[in-house]
């Protein structure tokens, strides 16, 4: 396989994956490999590591990360992520990481989740579902506490480009069962040459169907806020609703530089509802669901691990 680890990038640049991994009983952890290089050509790699009760940001030299261009494998000095699952080996202060996940097959969407959007050389970030999600089998031990994730359910995904947008709201969330599904929505302010607009992307699989809704497909934000938001695209409508959450904070990039902080809530609980016409195709209650909202122009909490 041929490996890179942002030879030939110029910078602001930044790339990264983040693979959440949640079990039966309802914990989750998500690690978020990475690789950034700011304005004055600075590169660097990191990991961090999610869980409802705490986060952790661990730097590395540019060199210790290798990425797969062919196909989703990393490397990032004793620890490995890819599509037969992960391997984390991690001893710092204040965090001891160990184990192994094996994943079972992904669930990919149809096509790439920016469509045209892709192609726009100007794009801040741009996004990429790998996996609406997958079974797990396996234990990582976390500070001396195993975390058994076996027959849970996985889900990954990318970003790459110069900065997180100014503005924007995101949220994931997947649920077993008969009635099992899973979601994920993206809304953010967009910069142009001249002026801004509001972009949302968002992919549905539920009921064997998949179902997309997109700024480029026609798709607008009613509404959105740091308590949800509400899309409709002809006769599709989906609404989200925070109902609680304790954010955590994990570092994003700005001009390439990790320097911003935003906060996630790893396990919230969220109601989701989806309509096509006056059918109420779902309503799901998820106490499991991952939410952002960040606004970088009202001001963000310096960068924090704990």
């Amino acid at each position: 396989m041929k490996y890179f680890h942002g030879a030939g990038r110029n910078g602001p640049y930044f790339e990264g994956w983040y693979f959440k991994h949640q079990s039966p009983e309802g914990a989750a952890l998500a690690l978020i490999p990475a690789l950034h290089i700011d304005r004055s050509g600075r590169r660097s790699a990191s990991l961090q590591v999610l869980t409802d009760s705490g986060s952790w940001w661990l730097e590395y030299p540019d060199a210790g990360l290798r990425a797969c261009e062919q196909d989703l494998q990393i490397q990032l000095d004793r620890s490995s992520f890819g599509r037969r699952g992960v391997q984390v080996q991690v001893e710092r202060e204040g965090l001891s990481l160990h184990g192994a996940l094996r994943y079972g097959p992904f669930t990919p969407i149809r096509s790439d989740i920016m469509g045209p959007f892709r192609f726009f050389a100007g794009m801040e970030c741009a996004h990429g579902v790998v996996s609406m999600g997958h079974p797990l089998m396996g234990t990582l031990t976390l500070n001396g506490t195993a975390m058994d994730f076996s027959g849970g359910t996985g889900y990954v995904e990318t970003d790459r480009g110069r900065s997180f947008p100014e503005t924007y709201l995101w949220t994931q969330c997947v649920w077993p069962g008969p009635r099992g599904g899973s979601l994920m929505l993206s809304v953010a302010t967009i910069p142009l040459p001249v002026g801004r607009f509001t972009g949302c992307i968002c992919a549905i699989v539920y009921g064997g169907r998949e179902y997309r809704l997109a700024t480029y497909l026609g798709a607008r934000a009613v509404a959105w806020s740091p308590a949800g938001a509400e899309i409709r695209q002809g006769k599709y409508r989906l609404t989200v609703e925070l109902l609680a959450g304790q954010g955590r904070t994990l570092r994003a990039p700005v001009e390439g530089s990790m320097g911003r902080a935003i906060r996630e809530s790893l396990c919230a609980r969220l109601r989701y509802s989806f309509w096509s016409g006056g059918t109420l195709l779902f309503s799901h209650t998820d106490p499991c669901a991952s939410f952002e909202y960040a606004d970088r122009s009202a001001g963000q909490p310096e960068p924090a691990a704990g």
